[in-house]
């Protein structure tokens, strides 16, 4: 098995060399050294059935508490017990209430990532499951935009977290076909949600509660139980071999959950992924260091004109059909609405796992998916009549397939870029800059477009064209910024840098380690051992 080793003793490699020495090297995943792909393959495919089952639930469950507000807006609207009319809310008040909730994103993604770095990763992923369960019950009074602050407060942290969480585990090249599985939830819980819906409208009235909050007060129930699980599903952070863990002060009254490998496999992943058994403290100086890094800026942009249109199309969907389409009822909104999700699902399983295995060209996988938003964004504006209004429609099926593979993976190319130059501190904090100031967008989304523009929500063949064109513009802009970050790290920041310890978060001088996954992501793996090709 291969040892990390000093990048500075590794040999010169390329694969013009192996050319001309008439080696082969169809397979890049063999790298370099006698390793058991294969082996390392089963290591990993172990640490899926423990982790990424977890992290789907949880956030399937965290999803669907979030996005029930947009389907709220429409459920039981003909007997007058949406959530406008129950709570007497006006449409700029619901649009305030949903952009407190990523304000609070974007104040608190950051701490609450830098806590869990000190923290058990476990205990602190169970404590956001748990809060998010016990506000959505409570959100079944709802009776206060007070309740959504608060859970964007215990919320936030929660998906940043996720992605700093994969990189115990996994090196950054195969993390974004695993962001992309547990993000499938996002979308199934979109159309489960939308789905179910239908039949909390069923039971509005039952014990004097309307749909709506018979929806919340069941999906916090489930969330609570699912977040005091996580304390024996998750595993907490792998140790090195011979280290205990230390159970002293307040840990001793915490569930201990099983490793999540032991014996062999336990060898071989840390021999694997030795950059991350070996860490130390961070300081301020660390944390200056990410700040100052010019790459965290173009990824910051990139994420949020994707996740701006993302929340759009969450929380306004349902209100965008309607706009096109004035005779359906709640249910059928629901029940249009859920296909939409379906076909994000579909994309993130087709794209994400080859953006892993060709790495180096992360941009390409993510632009051309924010094009075919753009596309379905002017099909929805521009396309069909009043008459027939079903073109509008197909545009969001359009937007949703391009929405799925963006987000993951701007989340791993973050983790690809911070781990090698800040290493675990570097991750943890570029992960929640990203995603909390990328929210910006989902701010802009919910309060100033849609809805929340009056008078671009004036009933109409012209109704809600200017959101949409707004939502274009800030795609053109995730496109631009992936295309400067390309040309920056060829250029400028140098494409791979080098390989940094966990443990030398720092700086890019000190504690240079590359262990047995960072000689194989020196080379694309590209079509290598799929399933189809052997």
């Amino acid at each position: 098995m291969a040892d990390a080793v000093p990048i500075e003793h590794l040999p010169p490699h390329s694969h013009e060399q192996e050319a001309k020495n008439g080696a082969v090297f169809e397979d890049r995943e063999l790298g370099h050294g006698d390793v058991d792909i294969a082996r390392i393959e089963k290591v990993y495919r172990k640490l899926d059935l423990r982790i990424i089952p977890a992290f789907w639930t949880l956030y399937f469950l965290c999803s669907a508490i979030r996005s029930n507000v947009g389907l709220s807006q429409t459920m039981n609207e003909e007997q007058g017990h949406d959530l406008a009319q129950v709570l007497h809310l006006t449409p700029k008040e619901i649009s305030t209430g949903l952009a407190l909730f990523y304000v609070c994103y974007v104040l608190f993604d950051l701490p609450s990532n830098l806590i869990m770095t000190r923290l058990s990763p476990r205990v602190w992923m169970s404590r956001i499951v748990i809060g998010v369960g016990i506000i959505g019950s409570c959100m079944a009074a709802m009776k206060a935009a007070l309740l959504r602050l608060l859970l964007g407060i215990i919320i936030a942290g929660m998906w940043p977290g996720m992605a700093y969480y994969l990189t115990l585990f996994y090196p950054p090249s195969r993390t974004g076909k695993r962001i992309g599985q547990y993000f499938t939830a996002a979308q199934v819980s979109a159309a489960v949600v939308g789905l179910v819906s239908a039949g909390f409208q069923l039971m509005d009235g039952l014990g004097g509660l309307v749909g709506f909050q018979w929806m919340f007060l069941l999906y916090g129930l489930v969330g609570i139980i699912v977040g005091i699980s996580l304390l024996w599903w998750l595993p907490d952070r792998p140790l090195p071999p011979g280290e205990v863990r230390d159970r002293a002060g307040w840990k001793k009254w915490i569930p201990e959950s099983k490793p999540a490998l032991t014996g062999e496999d336990a060898r071989i992943h840390y021999a694997d992924l030795t950059r991350v058994y070996h860490r130390r403290a961070w300081t301020a100086k660390d944390l200056i260091n990410v700040f100052t890094d010019w790459r965290v800026w173009p990824l910051t942009v990139m994420y949020f004109g994707v996740v701006g249109v993302g929340i759009g199309v969450q929380n306004y969907g349902t209100v965008i059909i309607q706009g096109a389409n004035p005779n359906l009822t709640g249910v059928q909104l629901s029940l249009l609405f859920a296909p939409i999700w379906v076909m994000d699902l579909i994309a993130i399983l087709l794209v994400t796992p080859f953006s892993d295995r060709f790495h180096q060209h992360r941009a390409l996988f993510f632009s051309v998916p924010v094009l075919i938003q753009i596309a379905g964004l002017l099909i929805t504006t521009y396309a069909g009549s009043q008459s027939n209004p079903w073109p509008r429609y197909g545009g969001l099926l359009i937007i949703g397939f391009g929405l799925g593979p963006t987000v993951p993976i701007t989340m791993t190319w973050t983790s690809e870029i911070f781990q090698s130059r800040h290493g675990e501190v570097g991750v943890a904090a570029a992960s929640a800059l990203v995603s909390g100031l990328g929210n910006l967008g989902s701010i802009l989304t919910t309060y100033a477009l849609y809805t929340g523009w009056p008078a671009d929500s004036v009933k109409g063949p012209k109704q809600y064209r200017k959101s949409n064109l707004v939502m274009v513009g800030i795609l053109c802009s995730s496109i631009l910024s992936a295309i400067v970050m390309t040309l920056l790290l060829k250029f400028v920041g140098g494409k791979n840098g080098k390989q940094i310890s966990s443990g030398s978060s720092t700086s890019e001088a000190e504690g240079v380690i590359l262990d047995g996954a960072a000689r194989r992501e020196l080379h694309e793996r590209g079509l290598g051992r799929l399933w189809f090709r052997k």
